[in-house]
């Protein structure tokens, strides 16, 4: 199978003999040869969304003042609204002239999820093709980095830019790999703003055949203690829903969970659970004892009304009871922790804020959304509480009508960077 004068088995075949923490060198090796490119980079992206980082082997001694591991460096590239940021956040390939050197940019994607940017140095203009050529390597760069990161930790210690606490450490591994997921029927996408002492919130989804599990959810307390109390009702939900369990099933497992397993037995966790038909748009959620969601329609936010029930791990003889949203074509459903509302953060006008960023893709909206939590959190951007949110584009059609250019649907991409 060709990909642009190259072929895609000795590409696989290049990055399956490296090493894991130099199967992209490994890669963008062989695609510079192809493309005959004076220099070729992969950019991961940061995980704070604000950042690309350059990872460089290089030898002891060769770079003094910058973050490294062993003989890895990491160079942190803020992004500053320039064509980088642009490429990522718009998901198109740009081309950039820099004296005799033209410069092509593609940003490395799969199912939406901005993994980081692909930049290769050209002597010549590009045409139409080559560009294509870029894109689809930059596209088969993504699968490539999602293999081997299982692998290694050179990815992830490269996207942060801080170092984790234990408890930040915990949290993380409560996350799902990917914070964005587009279908045809939908895209989704969460983000976490962790506050330094860590507040216990969670996001999760999974996407089933006709279903989309999603959920967020807020552990009482912080620092560590809060951070096992999110990986008790983590747990229960995931596994009540991999053995194939109702909604109502899943709610009750997460608080038995917390009701036989929290070490001072009072720990709790507020959530919302839902569960999406993807061929109808009928949205089931159990709300405990959580903020209600917000569902923007036709331009206009608003506070969905649900019945609320008991937290997680709070005992009561009332059983859990869902209620049924139908989601029509073009609504967007925000679901958030009360560190997006409470305090500083209340000055922020969600309401207002969704309706005038509701051309953004949900992945930039997060972005902008948590850039201005910080920014109202003072002047050092510590927040008192962790903020998270996860928020669902409903686009209807479900089947086989998913529209993609190398990893992207551009039919939906945000015009330029927010």
């Amino acid at each position: 199978m060709g990909m642009g004068g190259m072929d895609l088995d000795d590409v696989l075949l290049d990055a399956e003999r490296a090493a894991p923490v130099d199967a992209v060198r490994a890669v963008t090796r062989k695609i510079g040869m192809s493309l005959g490119a004076v220099w070729v980079s992969f950019l991961v992206a940061d995980m704070s969304g604000r950042a690309l980082v350059r990872l460089i082997h290089l030898p002891f001694g060769a770079v003094s003042g910058e973050r490294r591991q062993d003989e890895d460096v990491a160079l942190v590239q803020p992004f500053d609204g320039g064509p980088q940021e642009q490429a990522l956040r718009t998901q198109r390939v740009l081309v950039e002239q820099t004296g005799d050197r033209f410069v092509v940019r593609a940003p490395v994607t799969q199912r939406g999820e901005a993994i980081g940017l692909l930049e290769i140095a050209l002597t010549a203009a590009p045409g139409e093709d080559a560009v294509r050529r870029v894109s689809q390597v930059a596209h088969t760069l993504a699968f490539v980095v999602i293999a081997n990161r299982r692998h290694t930790d050179l990815f992830e210690w490269g996207q942060r830019t801080t170092p984790f606490t234990l408890a930040a450490e915990i949290q993380r591994r409560l996350l799902p790999s990917s914070f964005t997921c587009e279908a045809d029927s939908f895209t989704l996408a969460a983000w976490l703003e962790p506050a330094a002492s860590i507040g216990g919130d969670t996001f999760d989804y999974s996407l089933a055949r006709d279903l989309l599990h999603l959920s967020i959810s807020d552990a009482v307390g912080h620092g560590v203690h809060s951070a096992l109390t999110a990986t008790l009702c983590v747990a229960g939900l995931r596994n009540a829903r991999r053995r194939g369990h109702s909604l109502i099933e899943q709610a009750e497992a997460a608080h038995q969970a917390l009701l036989d397993n929290a070490p001072d037995g009072a720990a709790f966790v507020t959530g919302i659970l839902g569960r999406l038909d993807l061929r109808t748009g009928s949205l089931a959620v159990v709300n405990a004892g959580h903020p209600a969601p917000l569902l923007v329609r036709g331009g206009v936010a608003q506070a969905v009304a649900l019945p609320v029930n008991r937290p997680f791990g709070v005992r009561s003889a009332r059983a859990y009871q869902d209620t049924e949203l139908e989601l029509q074509e073009g609504d967007r459903l925000v679901m958030l922790t009360d560190g997006m509302l409470e305090r500083g953060a209340a000055a922020l006008d969600l309401h207002s804020r969704l309706q005038d960023l509701s051309e953004l893709h949900p992945r930039e909206l997060v972005r902008v959304l948590g850039d201005l939590v910080l920014e109202v959190a003072g002047p050092h951007g510590t927040l008192p509480d962790d903020a998270c949110m996860l928020v669902l584009d409903w686009h209807g059609g479900h089947g086989d009508t998913r529209s993609t250019d190398a990893g992207a649907d551009l039919r939906r991409a945000s015009d330029s960077a927010a």
